[in-house]
């Protein structure tokens, strides 16, 4: 009798498997991922094997757990970022822009950066142009340290440490432990400012984009020139930016 496993194309339990890494709270064990895709542990195992060769998992060399690789990171970018998956997000960004009446970007984290996703410009003649791919540092700007803050203690820990905290203006963070109370603030607030830290003359609010389990897994914000937005009024946006982000949550399905 044909084993339940063998009638499902390869393909599709491969995918399968990528999804039970992804979704993953943390690095999963080879039995956590054979009770979550109802694999055999040596199906499973050689599986893995020709994901990890094709750098779509990678797997922790002490623990044995594995976790996305950098291929599978880049393909899910690179989905957000193409034209068609943008429609929608970009309607919502518009509908933002035309209430608070300034720049707002949606923003993600990849890697040690944040990565702009999508953003719509205010039509202000004083602005700054920052286009969809561009990255930023984490450490001072509002969306980075916003989803550092509300990354799983672990990860957020040694991913903290390894940051070069590199100054830009005079109000950059530049110390680990200055750095770790601004965390533990953006953690208690949920939202996150840029004070002039990364530009100077420039202040940003962020607030998260939360998936279906909760978790911070994009960014919204608003940024303008202090000379015509100060950061009092930029957090009088929050209201708005949360129902942005909101809106924003139903377009990951």
């Amino acid at each position: 009798m044909p084993r339940k496993e063998d009638s499902v194309p390869a393909t599709l339990r491969a995918i399968a498997v990528l999804e039970a890494v992804v979704h993953a709270e943390r690095p999963a064990a080879l039995a956590e991922l054979t009770a979550t895709v109802r694999l055999p542990k040596p199906t499973l195992y050689r599986m893995l094997g020709m994901l990890q060769a094709a750098g779509l998992v990678t797997r922790e060399p002490v623990a044995r757990r594995y976790a996305p690789g950098p291929r599978l990171a880049a393909l899910g970018r690179n989905v957000m970022l193409n034209a068609s998956q943008r429609a929608g997000r970009r309607a919502i960004l518009a509908r933002l822009v035309e209430q608070v009446g300034e720049t707002c970007n949606f923003t993600m984290l990849d890697g040690a950066e944040i990565i702009y996703v999508d953003r719509v410009e205010a039509a202000w003649p004083l602005r700054l142009i920052m286009t969809s791919g561009t990255r930023v540092p984490l450490h001072c700007t509002a969306s980075g340290k916003l989803l550092l803050a509300l990354m799983r203690k672990p990860a957020r820990d040694r991913l903290a440490a390894e940051l070069p905290l590199k100054r830009f203006t005079d109000t950059t963070i530049t110390e680990r432990k200055s750095l770790s109370a601004e965390l533990a603030r953006i953690r208690a607030n949920r939202y996150a400012v840029d004070n002039e830290e990364y530009h100077a003359g420039l202040v940003c609010v962020a607030v998260p984009v939360l998936d279906a389990k909760k978790r911070a897994c994009a960014a919204l914000a608003v940024h303008a020139p202090v000379s015509r937005m100060s950061l009092e009024r930029a957090l009088s946006h929050l209201p708005a930016l949360r129902q942005g982000a909101s809106a924003m949550a139903r377009t990951f399905g």
